[in-house]
């Protein structure tokens, strides 16, 4: 069978949906590989690259016509759709909420349509999740773009000309695309707040170098698990209060990213128009979900524009085609896993296997009917973990009774050891030499001082201070080396032994630091 790809059609799309290197893969997979006449220009790929890989480079006509199965990116156009023949396989983007009449174009054509916008999120099938690799693109340049239009330094400075104060940055969702955009502005030096309607990203939040903004809400239906990992629609009362928030911070904000969106619906508007008149003339607003409406009131789809009050609003919607090249290496990639689920032989034949839940979920038509929506999949989608409770704040009453009985417990401890141990002591003393008992007592403070010493470091400096805490443990040595010159052959026996095992511990641990401070050192 033929796989093929033809050049996108709408107006900006840079990315194609194969590349020289997936092309190989596929081959691979049994399949021969077609490529339209410069299709891959746009993403820098030429023909050249292309035929060097084992592509055919064909035109369209005779790509549409011979491929049995069709990889795009964006929805087929309507003449493209009725091109399609039965049996033959379209994967591309097709968003089948809002493109009814292409989806009852593909089912008179009886051909099979694999939407990579409805792969489910479950574990198998992330290396498939088109929408994540996109999303994660598009955060990252949201950012670069919000640089691009802000007039300063992302990162505070300080220099002889003055002192540059940082930019302060919003994030809202904290998505696939929102923790893109918070890793790229704490990256460049940026205070950044970020904010979701899922309290239990506050610590994947916090864990990036950002600052969760808390709400203090409480929603019942923020758990995302029940819609495979996505934000669910929100109450009227808990959008009020996230209203009255995001007021509280507009006024301080240099740059607002906005990534929020909700499956199947229009994108909720959380930046209003007197959110947007709050804030300081320079300021940059740039919303991922102009696509579906904005998240920003005053959106302009595919636009760029700039207020009364000198806040410039970009809503561009192609992010991730202003990077086509490492764009379209990741989608290719997701087209080319999609294609070995769809051969399991290896055989270069397509097994449309409806009981998979990841093929089932993304088609769309299968065999002359509409099969969407899917049926939810029999494996649990991707969810984050149920929030977790904060600990309660203690008082400094509280703080101070705690310390007082933790200081109590470990005196009663100490003490019954001390006692334990002089009883021991005494009972060992009634039936041993007066000699014996010498070096007895010798042994038991060493293991007493070695203890202490050792116990009160913290676990976390235990690493980096190996040979520190070794050499200070190993003072064991100067004793075994004064019970060297007994005369008791046994005590000798065992004072070597005591040298050996102390200087291993001593030349073990510079050793074991030694090796790991080379491991920072650069080549």
């Amino acid at each position: 069978m033929k796989i093929g790809t033809p050049k996108e059609l709408a107006a900006g799309e840079a990315r194609v949906a194969m590349t020289p290197a997936s092309a190989k893969e596929l081959q691979k997979l049994g399949y021969d590989c077609l490529i339209e006449a410069g299709a891959g220009a746009a993403a820098g790929f030429d023909d050249s690259a292309y035929a060097a890989a084992g592509v055919e480079v064909v035109d369209t006509a005779r790509l549409w016509s011979e491929a049995d199965v069709v990889a795009k990116v964006q929805p087929p156009t309507e003449d493209e759709t009725k091109t399609l023949r039965e049996g033959q396989t379209l994967i591309s983007f097709f968003w089948p909420a809002s493109n009814e009449a292409l989806l009852n174009t593909a089912k008179d054509q009886k051909a099979n349509v694999i939407a990579m916008d409805m792969v489910p999120r479950i574990s198998r099938a992330q290396k498939m999740d088109a929408l994540s690799s996109m999303a994660n693109i598009a955060g990252y340049r949201a950012v670069i773009e919000a640089g691009n239009n802000f007039g300063r330094f992302f990162t505070g400075q300080v220099t002889a000309a003055g002192k540059v104060p940082p930019a302060k940055v919003l994030i809202v969702g904290a998505g696939v695309a929102g923790l893109a955009a918070i890793g790229t502005s704490t990256s460049l030096g940026a205070i950044t707040l970020a904010f979701d309607v899922r309290p239990e990203v506050a610590e994947q939040i916090e864990s990036m170098g950002a600052e969760f903004v808390y709400l203090e809400f409480e929603e019942a239906s923020q758990d995302g698990a029940a819609t495979g990992g996505y934000a669910a629609p929100s109450s009227p009362e808990f959008r009020e209060a996230q209203l009255a928030k995001f007021r509280e911070l507009a006024p301080d904000m240099d740059i607002v990213i906005t990534t929020a969106l909700i499956p199947n619906r229009d994108a909720p508007v959380l930046w209003t128009k007197d959110m947007v008149e709050m804030m300081k003339p320079g300021s940059v607003i740039v919303d991922l979900a102009a696509e579906r409406g904005g998240n920003c009131e005053l959106t302009v789809k595919d636009e760029k524009i700039v207020t009364d009050n000198g806040v410039t609003i970009v809503g561009y919607t192609d992010f991730p085609s202003r990077m086509a090249t490492q764009s379209s290496l990741l989608y290719s990639t997701n087209i080319r896993h999609m294609m070995t689920d769809l051969t399991p032989e290896k055989d270069g034949q397509v097994v449309h296997n409806m009981e998979d839940d990841v093929i089932r979920g993304a088609t769309v038509t299968h065999a002359g009917e509409i099969t969407w929506p899917p049926p939810p999949p029999k494996t649990q989608a991707i969810a984050a973990q149920p929030k977790k409770e904060k600990p309660k704040e203690l008082t400094p009453e509280e703080k101070r009774a705690a310390e007082v009985a933790a200081f109590k417990k470990q005196t009663q401890t100490q003490v019954g050891l001390l006692a334990l141990g002089g009883a021991l002591l005494l009972a060992v003393g009634l039936v041993a030499p007066a000699s014996f008992m010498q070096h007895f007592i010798v042994f038991v403070l060493a293991v007493f001082v070695g203890f202490q010493v050792i116990w009160n470091v913290s676990h976390s400096l235990h690493t980096p201070l190996m040979a520190v805490t070794n050499a200070i443990s190993s003072i064991i040595i100067l004793g075994a080396l004064i019970q060297i010159g007994s005369s008791s052959v046994l005590i000798v026996i065992l004072s070597l032994l005591a040298v050996l095992m102390a200087g291993v511990n001593i030349f073990g641990g510079f050793l074991v630091t030694r090796r790991m401070l080379a491991m920072f050192q650069k080549s």
